[in-house]
C-alpha cells in the first residue's frame, strides 16, 4: 500500500470481500437505512438508473466513487437495474447494528437476475417469467426452463434445429449457456436472438452426475423415472445446471419446485420463431409489445394466473382432437349458461395470485399480508366447488374433483393472523389476541404500562402544579417529562435534568424509567414472539405448497375457460368442428385482432375453403365449394386490398381452434395442423446483416424441408426480394413443390399474376382474388375474397392514391404494356417450360448456398474407420431421416 492509500474501514473491507465473490453483479451493500454502491458499480448504476454519483473520502488523493438509495426503494431500483441488463447481488446486514460486537455481519442473501425475479412489484402479473438453460450435446440439445415465481419446472431433449423455435415459444427472460462453447452452432444462433439475456455458466455446472444428484436431492427421490424422464440425457443435465444456478442466486429454500415435467414436441402445434413473429401471437412485430397481439385481444381473464395460462395455451396449441374437444365442451357449456359463467368470474375476481403467493410461502419470503391473501383465496373455494358440481362438460367435472378446499390450512391462517396484518413482521400487531397466552400477557403489560404513563402524567401535573407538564418519548433517551423553561423552577428536586432546549426543559425520574423498561421490554418480547409464531405458521403452510399449487392451476384453468366463453358470447364466435382431415372450411371468418380493434361491423368477413374434397362424401360441401377448395390457394389482388390479412386470418383461426377456443366465424371445420409456417416479412433480420431476399429464402427453405401433409403454410409475396423473373421462377417452382411433394394446405398471396396459370397444371391448385370495383379512374377495394384470379394488380392505381405525380403514372402505364407483351405467347399465356412431375419426396436442397445437413454429415463421416455393420446402421439412420 502506498502512502497515498488509506487502510479500508472494516465495512469497506467486507465490501471488497463480497464484491470479489460476485464480480459480475452490481453489489447493493446495506449500510444502515441505505443500499450503497462503490467503485465501478456506482459509476455504471448511476448512468443506467439515474443515481446521483458522489464520492467517499473526498479529501483523499483517491476518492471512491459512491452512489446509493434508501432501503425502502429497493424494488424500484432492482427493476431498473434488471431492465438495464445488470445482475444485482443484495448484501444485507445479518444482525442488528445496536447489538453487534465489532463490525456488523453482512452477507449476500440473493442475486437478482432477469430470470430469477419473484417479487410482484418486479413482474408483469399477466406474463410468465421463465429462466431457461440450454446444454448442447453431440447430436442434440438439452433444454430446461423454470418459472421461479411459481415453481413450474420443465425439461426437454431436442434436435439442434428445434432449439431456437422452442426458445421463441418459451420467451425466457434469461437463458443459461455453458461458457467456452462459441463453436456450438446452437449457442451462436442464441447469441444472435434479439432481446435474449444470456448468462454463461462454468463447465463444472454441467457435470452430468452432479446435475442428476442435485435433481434427486431437490425432489427427494432415488430416480427421475417417476416423472417419466430418462436420467441420462442432455435435458437432465440442463435441468440440473439450472437448479444449481437457482441455489446460487436465491440463497433460500426452493421447496416450491416439487416436480419436473417432461415436454415432448409433437403433442402441441409446432410454430417456428419466424411464424410466431409474423402471426403476432403474443407480441406485435413492430414494437414487441403485448398490446395489439392476438393474446391481448382475446384475453378476458380476471386473474393473473389465468392470464399467464392463456398465454401458454396460445404458445402451445394442442394437436389431440380429444383434448381440444374437452376444452371446447367446457367453453360451450359456459356460453350456454351465462349466469353460471358470470358467477364463476365474480368469484375469481376476488382471488389473489395463488401461484406466486404459494411460491413466496415455500421459499420463506412471504409477508403476513401474503398469508392473509392466501386464506382469502382459499375462502372462495367452497363456493366455486359448489358451482362446478353437477356440470355436464367432462373437463369441468375434472376441475371440480381436483379442487381441494384445504380447510385446515385456511383455519390455521385465519386463527393466527388478524384480518388486516401488516406487511412486515417487525411492525408487530399481526397475531390475533387470544391466539397465544404468553403473547397476550406481554401485550397487556405493554398496554398497561402505557396506561400507567397517562395516569402518571396526570398525577405529576396535580402534584407539581405545572399545567403544561407532559410525558414525551424519543429514541435517544426514551420517556421524559417536559415543561416550559418558565415553569422549570417548580419541578421537584427528584427530577433529573436530561436536556435543555430553547424554550423547554426535559427531565427523567426513577419511577418513569422503571415503567419505561417494563413497557419497552414487553413490546420487544411481544414482537419477537409474534415473529416466531408467524415463522411457524409459514412453515406449516409451506409443507402444503404442492396442494396449494395444484389448486392454483385449477383456478387458472377455470378462469381461462370462463374467459374464452365470455369472449365467444361478446364477440359472436362459433364453436369450430375439429377433424383430423387436412381441411380448412370457414364460413364468414373474421380476423380476430382487427375484428376486435375496428368498430363493430366494419370488418369484412371472408370464407376459407381448403381440402374439402377429402370430406366430400359427408354431403356438407356444395359443388361450388368443392370446385374452389384445392389444397393450394393462390390469392391475387392489389396492395392494401386485404390479401395478407386474409391468409393470416386463416392461420390465427386455426391456432385459436387448437387451443380450445371458439373462433370469429359463422361456422368452421378445422383440420388439425401439426405445424404452421408463415413467410410474411423479414424486417426483423435486416439489422443482422442479412438481405431481405436471403431471409426470405432461408425461411422458405425451412418450410419446404420441414412441412408435412398435415401442415398449414401461408406465404406472402415470395420472390419479391429479387428480380421479377427470378422471383416468378422461384414462386412458380415453390408452388409446384408444395403441390406435388408435400401436398399440404397452402395459402399463397402474390402479385405475380403469371402464377394463376398453375391451376391448369396442378389439380389441387385454385385461384382466389380480392374483389375490386372500378369507377372511372377510381378503384374501391371491397376486401372480399372471391373465386378466380385478379385481372390486373392495380399497382399504378395504388401509386396514384399515394400521390405519385401524373407524369410518372402515365409513363409507367406505357412501360407496363411493353413488358407485359414481351413475356407471353401468342395465346396470351406466360411462357413457362413444362414441369417434371415429382412422384415422391426427393432430397430437397436449400434454396441458398448452404448444403443439406445430411450431405454435410456424409462428408464428415469417417467411413474407413467404421465396421461394415456400423456403416449399414448409419446408412439406415440417414435413410430414415429422409422419409
Amino acid at each position: 500500500m502506498t502512502t497515498t492509500e488509506r487502510t479500508p474501514t472494516p465495512a469497506m473491507q467486507r465490501y471488497l470481500e463480497v464484491k470479489a465473490q460476485h464480480p459480475n453483479a452490481i453489489l447493493l451493500f446495506r449500510m444502515g437505512d441505505f443500499y450503497e454502491l462503490f467503485y465501478e458499480d456506482a459509476v455504471s448504476a448511476s448512468k443506467a438508473v439515474g443515481l446521483t454519483l458522489t464520492s467517499r473520502d473526498k479529501g483523499s488523493p483517491n476518492p471512491i466513487p459512491m452512489a446509493g438509495f434508501p432501503y425502502h426503494q429497493l424494488d424500484g431500483y432492482l427493476q431498473k437495474l434488471v431492465r438495464a441488463g445488470f445482475r444485482a447481488a443484495i448484501c444485507e446486514q445479518m444482525e442488528d447494528p445496536k447489538l453487534a460486537k465489532g463490525p456488523v455481519k453482512r452477507d449476500v442473501t440473493r442475486v437478482v437476475t432477469p430470470g430469477t425475479l419473484t417479487e410482484d412489484s418486479l413482474l408483469d402479473p399477466r406474463e410468465s417469467n421463465f429462466l431457461a438453460c440450454v446444454f448442447p450435446a453431440k447430436d442434440s440439445c438439452g433444454l430446461a426452463w423454470v418459472e421461479v415465481s411459481t415453481g413450474r419446472f420443465f425439461v426437454s431433449d431436442l434436435r439442434n434445429d428445434a432449439v431456437l423455435d422452442e426458445i421463441a415459444r418459451i420467451h425466457p427472460a434469461e437463458c443459461l449457456i455453458p461458457d467456452k462453447t462459441t463453436e456450438s452452432p446452437v449457442i451462436q444462433a442464441l447469441s444472435r436472438m434479439s432481446g435474449l439475456f444470456l448468462s454463461e455458466r462454468p463447465p463444472w455446472s454441467f457435470a452430468a452426475d452432479q446435475c442428476l444428484r442435485l435433481l434427486l436431492e431437490q425432489f427427494q427421490t432415488r430416480t427421475l423415472s417417476g416423472f417419466d424422464i430418462d436420467e441420462h440425457t442432455p435435458g437432465v443435465t440442463a435441468a440440473g445446471a439450472l437448479l444449481d444456478y437457482l441455489r446460487e442466486t436465491q440463497r433460500s429454500s426452493l421447496g416450491h419446485i416439487t416436480r419436473l415435467e417432461p415436454y415432448r414436441r409433437g403433442t402441441s402445434l409446432l410454430i417456428d420463431e419466424a411464424t410466431r413473429r409474423s402471426l403476432e401471437l403474443t407480441q406485435t412485430l413492430r414494437n414487441g409489445e403485448r398490446a395489439g397481439s392476438l393474446l391481448a385481444v382475446i384475453d378476458e381473464t380476471v386473474t393473473p394466473m389465468g392470464a399467464r395460462l392463456l398465454g401458454e395455451w396460445l404458445s402451445n396449441p394442442l394437436t389431440d382432437p380429444a383434448r381440444i374437444n374437452l376444452r371446447l365442451d367446457a367453453v360451450e357449456e359456459l356460453t350456454t349458461d351465462s349466469m353460471f359463467c358470470r358467477d364463476l368470474r365474480e368469484q375469481l375476481q376476488n382471488a389473489y395470485d395463488m401461484q406466486r403467493l404459494t411460491a413466496r410461502v415455500a421459499t420463506g419470503r412471504c409477508s403476513p399480508r401474503d398469508l392473509a391473501c392466501l386464506a382469502r383465496t382459499l375462502a372462495l373455494l367452497p363456493k366455486l366447488k359448489a358451482k362446478l358440481s353437477g356440470r355436464a362438460a367432462a373437463r369441468l367435472i375434472e376441475l371440480e374433483t381436483k379442487l381441494d378446499l384445504c380447510p385446515e390450512i385456511r383455519t390455521d391462517i385465519e386463527t393466527a393472523l388478524v384480518d388486516e396484518p401488516p406487511m412486515l413482521t417487525t411492525d408487530g400487531g399481526l397475531i390475533r389476541d387470544g391466539y397465544h397466552a404468553q403473547l397476550d400477557e406481554w401485550r397487556d403489560l405493554a398496554r398497561g404500562g402505557k396506561d400507567w404513563i397517562v395516569r402518571y402524567q396526570a398525577s405529576e401535573i396535580e402534584r407539581t402544579g405545572i399545567p403544561n407538564l407532559k410525558v414525551g418519548f424519543n429514541k435517544v433517551f426514551g420517556y421524559y417529562l417536559e415543561c416550559t423553561a418558565a415553569q422549570a423552577e417548580k419541578v421537584p428536586p427528584e427530577y433529573i435534568r436530561k436536556q435543555t432546549l430553547k424554550n423547554y426543559e426535559r427531565f427523567i425520574t426513577p419511577a418513569l424509567k422503571e415503567y419505561e423498561d417494563k413497557v419497552l421490554r414487553a413490546e420487544g418480547q411481544a414482537v419477537q414472539l409474534e415473529q416466531e409464531l408467524f415463522t411457524g405458521l409459514r412453515e406449516r403452510v409451506a409443507v402444503q405448497s404442492p396442494r396449494l399449487r395444484d389448486n392454483a392451476e385449477v383456478l387458472a384453468e377455470i378462469d381461462v375457460l370462463a374467459a374464452l366463453a365470455t369472449l365467444a358470447v361478446s364477440a359472436r364466435y362459433c364453436r369450430p368442428e375439429i377433424t383430423s382431415d387436412p381441411i380448412l372450411d370457414i364460413s364468414e371468418g373474421r380476423h380476430p385482432v382487427l375484428d376486435r380493434l375496428k368498430p363493430s361491423g366494419e370488418f369484412v368477413p371472408n370464407d376459407v375453403s381448403i381440402g374439402i374434397p377429402a370430406a366430400q362424401e359427408d354431403g356438407q360441401a356444395s359443388a361450388e365449394a368443392i370446385a374452389t377448395s384445392g389444397l393450394i390457394q393462390l390469392i391475387t389482388g392489389p396492395n392494401m386490398a386485404g390479401k395478407s390479412t386474409y391468409i393470416r386470418q386463416a392461420a390465427l383461426l386455426t391456432v385459436m381452434a387448437q387451443i380450445g377456443s371458439f373462433v370469429p366465424a359463422k361456422s368452421a371445420r378445422i383440420g388439425i395442423a401439426d405445424r404452421i409456417f408463415a413467410r410474411v416479412g423479414a424486417s426483423d433480420e435486416l439489422g443482422k446483416g442479412q438481405s431481405t431476399f436471403m431471409v426470405e429464402m432461408t425461411e422458405t427453405a425451412r418450410i419446404l424441408n420441414a412441412a408435412t401433409k398435415q401442415s398449414l403454410v401461408i406465404l406472402d409475396e415470395i420472390g419479391r426480394g429479387t428480380s421479377t423473373y427470378d422471383g416468378i421462377s422461384l414462386a412458380w417452382s415453390i408452388t409446384e413443390y408444395l403441390h406435388d411433394v408435400i401436398s399440404c394446405r397452402t395459402l399463397f398471396a402474390t402479385h405475380y399474376h403469371e402464377l394463376t396459370q398453375l391451376t391448369q397444371s396442378l389439380k389441387q391448385c385454385v385461384n382466389w382474388n380480392v374483389a375490386v370495383r372500378e369507377e372511372a379512374d377510381d378503384v374501391i377495394f371491397l376486401h372480399k375474397i372471391i373465386p378466380g384470379s385478379a385481372h390486373k394488380s392495380y399497382g399504378i392505381h395504388v401509386a396514384q392514391l399515394a400521390g405519385v405525380p401524373r407524369a410518372v403514372l402515365d409513363r409507367a402505364k406505357v412501360i407496363l404494356e411493353t413488358l407485359e407483351s414481351d413475356h407471353v405467347d401468342e395465346s396470351g399465356k406466360t411462357k413457362v417450360p413444362a414441369r417434371r412431375t415429382q412422384k415422391k419426396r426427393e432430397l430437397q436442397l436449400s434454396l441458398f448456398e448452404e448444403e443439406h445437413p445430411i450431405i454435410d454429415e456424409l462428408r464428415q463421416m469417417k467411413v474407413d474407420e467404421m465396421t461394415p455393420i456400423a456403416a449399414l446402421q448409419e446408412l439406415h439412420r440417414l435413410r430414415e431421416r429422409l422419409k
